[in-house]
Formats: C-alpha cells, structure tokens, sequence
C-alpha cells in the first residue's frame, strides 16, 4: 500500500535567504537596531505593510507577542473584558491574560465561524474584540465591523492562518484596528517562529514598537520619510511604557523576506489543494466540509471538516482508522488535551460557560494538514484514506442496521 506523503515538513527556503544568512553568520549582526537604516526586519516591516496595502508593521517574536502587544497598545484598563471565539487556540485567551485582561467567550457554530447573535449579545459588556479567523476560517466581517464601530469598540484580527485570505477583496488583516499574523513553521511563510502586526494607526503602533524592546531612540528607525504623525506619537510615548523585549531579530527576517514573493502561488495551489480534497471528502455522507462564506477567498494550508452522525466512539475509531492509513487526523473536541477545545483552558481568570453549540462542533470538527506543495496524487491518497476510513466505520454499522 502506497502511504500518503509527509505533510509536516514546509517547503524549502528560497535561494535567494542564502547570501544574506551567510553574511550575518560572518558578521555576527543579528540584532535589528543595529544598523543605522536597512535592517533586514525593517525591510521585512516595509515590504510586508506593502504587500498588504497597511501604513505600518512590527516584526515581533510571535503572533501571540503581536496580539499581545495589540491590546497594551490599546490602552485598556487592567481587567478590560476581551471577547473571543471559543474556537481558537490557547495562545489567544493567554495573551490577553498577559495582557491583564479577562477573556470572554462566545459561541461558534458549525462552520468555525462566530455565532453573530451570540457575538451580539455579549458585545456590549466588553471592551476589546479579537477575531480569529481559526484555520483561515473567516467570520462575517461585515457583520462584526458594523457592530464593533456602533459601539467604538476596537477589533484585533488573529490572521495566524490567514495570509492572502481576502474578505470582500480587502486582505484580512487589515479590517480591523490592527491584524497579526503568524511565522511559524506551519504557516503560509515559515520562519520557524515570528510573527507579525499591522495597521494604519501611528499612536497604536508607536506604543507597540516601544513596548517591543525599542529602548532609548530605536524607535526612530521605524520612521519611513517624513511621517511627522508617527515621529510625534514616538515623542509622545518615549520612557512611558514599560519595555517587553519581543523583538524579531535579523536572521528570521532574511528567512521570510523572500518568502513574500511566494505568496500568491502558495494562496493559488493551497486553495486547489482543499477544494479538490473537500469535492472527494463531501461525496461521502459521513465527512461534509462547511462552504466558505460568500465574500471570503481562503488561503488555506490545512482542511477541516465535520463527522456526520458519528457518536464519540465512531469518531474515536474514525481517527484510529485513518491513522492506519497514515493520514493522522485531529478531532479537536477529543485528541487529549487538545489547546483549541476551551475547556482546557484552565488558566482563564473566569470560567468561561458551557457554549453548547461550539462544545458539540468540536467533538466531531477534524483537522488534517494540507500543504500547497503535495501533488494531485498525495491529494487522492489523503482524500481516499479519510473516505475509506469513514467507511471502515459507519459502513460496518449500516450493515448490521438493516
């Protein structure tokens, strides 16, 4: 039997890293502050913020450093209420816990995206909004916007899995007040780790790049041309925050410069890629992979989809099964200590409820990885071995129901 193929490594990094690596090994300059001008992470902050069209961007450590750095940057008051979805991974809720702030959670329905009445109804008693577009999942920025800006309540958008997602031909990322993004090694750009925010706001990420660690004047380094906005938002914020250190440093920039280039084709072949997997997995009446939302064009490098009248024993024989095929499949309601299933979370500062309709999506909601690079032929090794599995399942149950 011809195993499907190994969908953990990411593609190689482009040529092009290679000379610019080699020349900071031998010079030893790691640090982004210390050239004058022309860093390689300032080069990445200025050719990032242009591929998606924003007026700034802060190359910090992590996404979750960047989400972090987001909400200090705010302003908001120590214990502000924060609402997420309950579909998302740990290191959302613990950045606004880092951020001295107190998640509130609302329900998530079938298709991974936010219950908009739910949204709805716990809006007015909080503070702060984050978005996660979970596994590229987009929620209805329409919708959430509109909500959000009656209310002047500010939007983070967790674009982790987003890049080269678009919403109505706008990048997400750029819809709310800030978005960031993700540089981990299963991302659409891998640097192993790191991350990244953007926005048009010159007080927000004034505040953000001094926090990040631009101690004394760094923080001039951040000024393209004459932006006399951002000059006097840095004047203004100079020694009156507290310093976090989440700087990127130069050798993950030259990983990922090159890398930007290679966007498109990566959103164009993993979008093929999963739509010609969700075709084969929707033919079966076990598995069904949710539509995207009309005005959403995914970049997806990953499928999700649902298990259909399967009980929490069928589900775990389901994952069991594929596993043999060597496709490993993640349930995420139902893999041990899974850190997207929110009853895990036990650091939250309050409990965070029941949430019946996001609790039972994630008891039969499956994730699978599903790089741009694989072939036409891994594809339908995948696909057949998640259908066959299925079958190896419910097949057996049919039988003997009739």
């Amino acid at each position: 039997m011809t195993l499907p193929p190994n969908v953990y490594d990411a593609e190689a990094i482009p040529e092009a890293a290679r000379a610019e690596i080699d020349r900071m090994l031998q010079s030893g300059d790691l640090f982004r502050y210390t050239a004058p001008e022309n860093a390689p992470v300032t080069l990445l902050e200025q050719e990032f913020a242009d591929h998606l069209g924003s007026k700034y961007a802060l190359a910090v450590s992590s996404c979750s450093a960047a989400l972090f750095l987001s909400l200090k940057a705010l302003g908001l008051p120590r214990d502000a209420r924060v609402l997420i979805p309950g579909f998302t991974f740990a290191a959302v809720p613990s950045s606004v816990v880092h951020a001295d702030c107190i998640p509130v959670l609302c329900e998530v329905g079938e298709n991974y995206r936010i219950d908009i009445d739910d949204f709805t109804a716990k809006l007015d008693n909080v503070q702060a909004v984050i978005i996660s577009h979970m596994r590229g999942h987009t929620s209805d920025m329409d919708a959430i916007m509109a909500l959000c800006t009656a209310r002047d309540i500010p939007v983070i958008e967790d674009a982790a899995h987003s890049l080269g997602t678009t919403w109505a031909g706008r990048n997400i990322g750029t819809i709310g007040q800030v978005g960031c993004f993700s540089f981990q090694s299963y991302k659409l750009v891998n640097a192993g780790e790191g991350g990244i925010m953007v926005t048009d706001d010159a007080d927000l990420i004034a505040r953000a790049v001094i926090m990040s660690g631009a101690y004394e004047h760094n923080w001039s380094k951040h000024i393209r041309g004459g932006d006399n906005a951002l000059r006097a938002a840095f004047a203004t914020w100079q020694n009156q925050l507290p310093l976090y250190n989440l700087r990127m440093n130069n050798l993950s920039a030259a990983i990922i410069r090159p890398q930007i280039a290679e966007i498109p084709r990566r959103v164009r072949d993993g979008r093929s890629n999963h739509d010609y997997v969700a075709a084969q997995l929707n033919v079966s009446p076990w598995l069904n992979v949710p539509d995207k939302l009309t005005p959403e064009e995914r970049a997806p490098d990953s499928i999700q989809f649902n298990l259909v009248n399967m009980s929490d024993e069928d589900t775990r024989a389901f994952a069991a099964a594929a596993a043999e095929r060597g496709v490993k499949v993640q349930v995420f309601g139902l893999s041990t200590d899974n850190a997207r299933a929110f009853w895990n979370w036990q650091f939250l500062p309050e409990a965070p409820g029941d949430l019946p309709r996001t609790r039972a999506m994630l008891m039969r909601a499956c994730d699978a990885r599903l790089p741009a690079r694989l072939t036409r032929p891994e594809l339908d090794l995948i696909a057949d071995a998640l259908v066959q599995a299925a079958n190896d399942v419910m097949g057996e149950a049919l039988a003997y129901g009739t």
